[in-house]
């Protein structure tokens, strides 16, 4: 008969063990009964809420993706690409992710870096971006409180305003319709951006002001650096770097930016119907000015992929680190990131990870952000383009909701009007039995 200090260590050992397979599970199929919830529940829930949002105008098709306990137990596609009705959203289409891009694209590979001891989160940005140690109100300015939205720095800038005249038309200096050496950043079919004007954007970002007032503001300004500091850091392309260290190994073969330049045989989802830029219905090509004009490839959006793709870098995360017996980035980084950083200042935000509201659990689902059910532990980000992805580790629960609200045009709000997301995954959390 095993003593009580055997069997104490034989718990142990089972527990430490369970828990590792858990984190190298990868995502395979299942159906909500297998994960103790009620399926009834979650199908009718969800076609109700996602039906009411088509019928509201708030998007013309969405995609929806749920994993519990590693299992995709709900994994379906509504509507249609536009509301005349003509192409149903499929299962593989591709999505432009918008802000969606910061905690997919330069984010793991800024964890990957201090993972390595390469980037210090407490001292100055400025001190990896030489162009900021000369500037008085930024150059001690800590990559933690950028990170965190806690830095003051300017929410935007509309860099589409520099190329084009008062009248609308576009200046031909920065905007050429064929390619060339000095034109290469191409942001649309036959527009292709002076190589230079990312200098200029990085002017104007130097030039911003910092607000003396040191509270949660939300700026994706640095975004559009990260890409330029992490091949500074590396000695590699930005986009290599991210193919190597993370999207192939993860099989999520569609995460990438510039879809068009890639011949993928899925559909991608077209987004705006733009009429001051590009003139055109937005398909194929990044809706995000900013990053159009960087030639598709930005930190703060540009990103495309499938629900299925997302859903692994999310189960990644949840995991802390590890997929599949594969670790990406150590558990400490992880764990350092997805943690709420200033909450004395009333931020709920992590390391560019979007966190519950402070006191989430106690509000309403119309106040809360997201659904009041996730856990204190859960993280995730939003993109302007009505796309949502969170991880809840506590609830072992991915939930991946992609769409195209901005289309015809981005005045089309029900998204938030109807509080659809929210209200989408709070469905999976009430449907797990007690």
């Amino acid at each position: 008969m095993l003593s009580f200090k055997q069997t104490l260590s034989l718990l142990l050992i089972t527990f430490i063990s369970s828990f590792t397979n858990a984190q190298n599970q990868k995502l395979t199929y299942g159906n909500p009964s297998e994960v103790n919830m009620d399926s009834l529940y979650i199908y009718s829930q969800v076609d109700s809420i996602i039906n009411l949002g088509i019928q509201k105008e708030a998007f013309p098709g969405a995609r929806l993706l749920v994993a519990k306990n590693h299992k995709i137990i709900f994994d379906k596609a509504y509507g249609y690409h536009t509301y005349d009705s003509l192409q149903k959203v499929n299962l593989d289409d591709i999505y432009d992710l918008a802000s969606v891009t910061k905690i997919i694209g330069p984010l793991p590979a800024l964890m990957k870096l201090h993972s390595e001891g390469k980037l210090d989160l407490d001292k100055p940005f400025s001190n990896y971006w030489k162009p900021w140690q000369g500037k008085k109100d930024k150059k001690d300015l800590t990559i933690r409180e950028i990170l965190a939205h806690q830095a003051g720095l300017n929410p935007y800038i509309v860099f589409l305003s520099g190329v084009l005249k008062k009248n609308g038309k576009i200046k031909k200096r920065f905007i050429k319709n064929k390619t060339s050496k000095k034109y290469k950043n191409e942001a649309y079919d036959d527009l292709f951006v002076k190589n230079r004007f990312k200098n200029k954007m990085f002017r104007q970002i130097n030039r911003s002001k910092v607000s003396d007032i040191k509270k949660y503001k939300y700026s994706g300004l640095s975004f559009l650096i990260y890409p330029d500091l992490i091949t500074q850091i590396t000695g590699e392309n930005y986009t290599d770097y991210l193919q190597e260290n993370f999207y192939l190994p993860l099989t999520s073969s569609t995460l990438g930016y510039r879809p068009k330049t890639k011949n993928f045989k899925n559909l991608i989802v077209p987004t705006e119907v733009d009429s001051l830029f590009r003139k055109a219905l937005t398909q194929n090509w990044v809706h995000d000015e900013n990053a159009a004009l960087l030639g598709g490839i930005s930190g703060n959006a540009g990103l495309f992929g499938t629900a299925l793709d997302l859903a692994k870098v999310m189960q990644m995360y949840a995991n802390y680190g590890i997929y599949d017996g594969k670790r990406y980035v150590s558990e400490n980084t992880l764990r350092e990131f997805t943690k709420i950083q200033y909450p004395e200042n009333d931020n709920r935000r992590g390391l560019g990870f979007d966190k519950p509201s402070i006191n989430n659990a106690k509000l309403s689902i119309k106040k809360s952000y997201p659904a009041p059910e996730v856990s204190a532990e859960s993280f995730g980000h939003s993109g302007f383009t009505g796309t949502f992805v969170w991880a809840d580790p506590k609830n072992d629960l991915i939930f991946i909701f992609l769409s195209n609200r901005v289309y015809p045009n981005r005045n089309h709000r029900n998204i938030y009007n109807l509080n659809i997301r929210p209200k989408l995954q709070q469905v999976f959390y009430k449907a797990i039995k007690e």
